[in-house]
C-alpha cells in the first residue's frame, strides 16, 4: 500500500516537471525577442545638424541636379514643387559663376521631362541611372575631366538619388554639400533621416556639408 502511494507521488513529480518544463519552453517560444522594431516608439529623435555656411569655388564645383523631372516634380508632389525655384534660382547663380552642372534622369526619364524652370544649357552633361546616378554612367568621368572636388547636390528623392550619389561621391573622395531646401521627399521623414545620416554615416560625414542656398557663397 505504502510502495503504491510512493509510485504515485513519483508519477506526479514527474508530470508536474513535464508540465513545467514544458510551459518554460512554450514562454520562450511565445515571448518575442525585442528588436528595434519593438522599441520603435521610445527611441529618441536625435538633434537636427546644424546648417553651416559653405564658401565655394566655382571652378572646382559642380552642380548635380537630380531628378528634378516630370511628373516626380508636380504639384502632387509639393515638397519638390517648392524647391525647384530654389534650384532654378542657384542654377542662374552657378552658370553666371561658370560651375559645371550635371543633371540626372531616372531610367525611364527622357531629357524633355527636365522641369523648364531648370532646364539644361547646352553642353550640360545628363546622366541616366536609377538611385545612384554613378552606377553604369559617365558622371565620375565628367566629373574627373572638369577638376572637380566639391559637388553640391539638389534634387528628388532625398533618401533616393540625393543619399546615394551623395554617398557615391563622398566615397569617391569630393566634398558633398547638401542645401536641405534644395532636396525633397514625398514624407518628411525621409528628408530628416538623409539629413541624419549624411552628418553622421562612417562613409559621409567627414566630407559632407549641410547648408541652405542663402548660405552658399563664393571665394
Amino acid at each position: 500500500m505504502i510502495q503504491t502511494r510512493i509510485g504515485k507521488l513519483i508519477v506526479l513529480v514527474m508530470l508536474l516537471a513535464f508540465c513545467l518544463s514544458s510551459a518554460s519552453a512554450s514562454a520562450a517560444v511565445v515571448i518575442p525577442e525585442r528588436t528595434i522594431v519593438e522599441e520603435w516608439d521610445f527611441v529618441a529623435i536625435p538633434a537636427a545638424p546644424d546648417l553651416k555656411p559653405v564658401n565655394l569655388d566655382a571652378a572646382t564645383t559642380a552642380y548635380l541636379i537630380l531628378d528634378i523631372q516630370d511628373p516626380l516634380c508636380t504639384k502632387e508632389r509639393p515638397q519638390c514643387a517648392s524647391s525647384a525655384p530654389k534650384i532654378a534660382a542657384f542654377l542662374k547663380l552657378a552658370c553666371e559663376k561658370g560651375m559645371t552642372v550635371v543633371y540626372s534622369l531616372t531610367p525611364t526619364g527622357k531629357p524633355e521631362n527636365i522641369l523648364p524652370l531648370v532646364a539644361p544649357w547646352s553642353g550640360d552633361a545628363i546622366v541616366k541611372s536609377s538611385v545612384d546616378k554613378f552606377y553604369n554612367t559617365e558622371l565620375e568621368k565628367v566629373l574627373k575631366e572638369k577638376g572637380i572636388k566639391t559637388v553640391v547636390i539638389v534634387g528628388t528623392a532625398a533618401n533616393g538619388a540625393v543619399l546615394h550619389t551623395a554617398v557615391g561621391a563622398a566615397m569617391r573622395g569630393l566634398q558633398v554639400v547638401i542645401p536641405v531646401d534644395g532636396m525633397s521627399a514625398i514624407d518628411p521623414y525621409a528628408e530628416q533621416y538623409t539629413a541624419w545620416h549624411m552628418m553622421n554615416g562612417p562613409g559621409t560625414r567627414n566630407r559632407a556639408t549641410i547648408t541652405r542656398f542663402s548660405l552658399i557663397n563664393f571665394r
